[in-house]
């Protein structure tokens, strides 16, 4: 049984997003995700949208019909990042998040962006998607794989709503091979302080996706060109170090538990950040 069940992340993401967006560094531009400091990034908001330029360099590349590409953000935040993509190329998209705060947040931001007549954002869970979701051309999740309770289940439902030859992108946090006690110890902190149910090995991922009908097309470790060890980040591991003998984690600073310890993980190399393609395999292969 995972540990977080849907209710557990909708509650997570419903106390924090108006936070994230206030202050977080990405909160400008609607970003909840990290910023990848990439080849082309010359700036913050480049870099907060490094991702999404890699989703738009795979739907510019990808044969176009009569109708226009089909979208899917699964854990779509605050709608910015299927905005962003809308507002560049002539796409529909939908997106879904487990919480009600994001979907209002999204719907002010398509409505702003004049994208409501393509773009929508819904209340919903990725493992289990509307039963009359349109056909996907392409879906993605950035940094939302990781809070799901079954990726058997995640990969099921991609593989019904992505047309075969489709893409799946998937952007998140996966576990290298370690073995010491104290990586361990840590990477739980940051399960724990994230609500993270899906913290596993990419060849894991390869398995699972491969049994659900994907090929694995390449991953990029998008690991070095993070920003780790930035000031506020050291003055948090300061704070956490300082009241470390308080039960944090379950409390309003779990994120930032969480969050420390990611950055400690990622400086070892316990946890890499990747961006995968996976391509929906047609029936005939």
């Amino acid at each position: 049984m995972p540990e977080f069940d849907a209710a557990d992340v909708q509650r997570y993401y419903d106390r924090h997003t108006d936070n994230f967006v206030s202050h977080g560094r990405g909160g400008a531009v609607g970003a909840l995700h990290r910023a990848v400091w990439g080849p082309g990034a010359d700036g913050a908001n480049a870099a907060f949208r490094y991702v999404e330029n890699q989703i738009l360099a795979h739907l510019r590349t990808m044969p176009r019909g009569t109708d226009p590409a089909h979208v899917v953000d699964l854990g779509c935040g605050v709608g910015a990042s299927l905005c962003y993509l809308a507002e560049r190329v002539p796409i529909r998209g939908t997106g879904i998040t487990l919480s009600p705060v994001q979907v209002q947040h999204a719907e002010r931001r398509i409505q702003e962006a004049g994208l409501s007549d393509r773009v929508a954002c819904v209340a919903g869970d990725y493992c289990a998607l509307p039963a009359n979701m349109p056909t996907a051309d392409l879906a993605y999740a950035i940094e939302s794989f990781v809070h799901g309770p079954d990726p058997a289940r995640f990969f099921a439902e991609c593989a019904r709503v992505i047309r075969p030859d489709g893409l799946l992108v998937l952007c998140d946090d996966f576990r290298r091979p370690v073995s010491e006690p104290a990586a361990t110890r840590v990477v739980e902190r940051f399960r724990r302080g994230w609500h993270l149910n899906t913290l596993i090995h990419p060849t894991d991922l390869r398995t699972l996706a491969e049994a659900a009908g994907f090929d694995h097309l390449s991953t990029l470790d998008l690991t070095p060109h993070l920003d780790i060890g930035r000031p506020r980040d050291r003055l948090i591991s300061t704070f956490i170090a300082m009241f470390g003998w308080l039960p944090l984690d379950g409390t309003r600073f779990g994120h930032l538990v969480g969050g420390s310890a990611l950055q400690t993980c990622l400086a070892h190399g316990w946890i890499g950040y990747d961006l995968v393609l996976f391509r929906r395999r047609s029936p005939s292969a």
